[in-house]
């Protein structure tokens, strides 16, 4: 799979030029991809290529900001996807001055893209204005307009600017989600879910309160109440289970658990148990966790699910696996590792078993 960061080619580049040439016959298409393309280019990550062009733009764009933004605005139709984030990344950099001018080029920048990273700085230095601006994109014709009114102001939102004044009070929020929990568009949808479970993490009760006044209205705010409470759920939040069904499993016996004894990295852990009961085992929500070891020799849990169902059996028989092979979200290490089932939040009896380095790998890092 290609990088991510190769959005921001030198095709990207030359193309970028040539159409802002366009419209300001004065820009120096081939001095402006000499300089952005540095020698040091190709060794610089995505934000890091972002910001960099960002920045090259700033040295040969005409200085004044208002026309710089008007020949971006444009330029925008000609681009679309992850590579246009460069252009709310100039606003976001050299148009904090420029309220006004900014939020028109935002706008106009995610209906292309996304303008979710741009709007967060803006969030911080005018609060108060931002949050009534994204109360009115809530409420646009346009479905990418709306989707930024929500995910730009997630408290949590990846790979973004912190709002510390929204993770610590994150009420004024709610508003911009009411107006769009029955959106059209499963995006915008999806945006709403994220931006409550990140809420969820800091406020639970606040979630809960606001979760249980929507759950059973219709059949898209059912599933954006299930996502939002995703986290909570995995916690073994006992309010958040109740829910959506999920009762105290004191009826219910974890039995023949059984995991690898060890485990090579890049291989895959097998794991089987059996759920019983003396009468039906019902409406389960059934997860493992496994508490990986971490590189200072401390456990660290992470919650799976395996399955939601309702069983209508007195006996359940699990057969399940876990791939130690290498992904970039997590690193795995050598060691005694433990796991556990669980069932509707409760957690059973945890097994210990062995995760060993690769001989192979070993000898080729020697």
């Amino acid at each position: 799979m290609e990088p991510f960061k190769n959005v921001f080619s030198l095709e990207f580049v030359n193309s970028l030029a040539l159409e802002i040439s366009k419209v300001d016959k004065n820009f120096e298409v081939k001095n402006f991809t000499s300089y952005t393309l540095d020698e040091d280019f190709d060794n610089k990550e995505l934000k890091e290529r972002m910001r960099h062009i960002s920045q090259s733009l700033k040295n040969f764009l005409p200085n004044s900001y208002k026309k710089s933004i008007e020949i971006l605005m444009k330029i925008t139709p000609s681009f679309n996807g992850l590579a246009t984030m460069v252009l709310p990344d100039y606003v976001e950099v050299y148009g904090l001055n420029d309220l006004r001018l900014s939020i028109k080029a935002l706008e106009t920048f995610t209906k292309y893209g996304s303008s979710e990273f741009g709007v967060r700085p803006f969030l911080i230095k005018y609060p108060d204005e931002m949050i009534e601006q994204m109360c009115l994109w809530s409420k646009s014709n346009n479905v990418d307009v709306r989707r930024l009114a929500s995910e730009g102001i997630r408290p949590r939102l990846p790979w973004a600017m912190s709002l510390p004044f929204l993770k610590k009070d994150p009420t004024k929020i709610i508003p911009i989600l009411e107006n769009l929990k029955d959106d059209e568009s499963e995006y915008v949808r999806k945006s709403v879910a994220n931006n409550i479970n990140d809420i969820s993490k800091d406020h639970p009760n606040l979630v809960l309160c606001l979760m249980e006044s929507w759950i059973g209205a219709n059949k898209n705010r059912d599933w954006i109440v299930k996502h939002a409470c995703r986290t909570l759920l995995k916690m073994g939040n006992s309010r958040a289970l109740f829910m959506f069904g999920y009762t105290k499993p004191n009826h219910i016996q974890v039995s023949k658990f059984e995991v690898d004894e060890k485990v090579i990295l890049g291989q895959i852990l097998s794991f089987s148990c059996e759920l019983r009961s003396s009468s039906n085992l019902g409406k389960l929500r059934v997860e493992f966790a496994i508490y990986f070891m971490k590189k200072n020799n401390k456990l660290s849990k992470k919650v799976f699910k395996i399955s939601e169902s309702t069983c209508n059996k007195s006996s359940k028989i699990i057969h399940k696996s876990f791939s130690f092979k290498k992904i970039t979200t997590r690193v795995y290490y050598a060691g005694i590792h433990e796991m556990a089932i669980i069932v509707n939040g409760q957690e059973y009896q945890k097994m210990a078993f062995l995760v060993e380095q690769d001989d192979l790998n070993i000898i080729l890092n020697l």
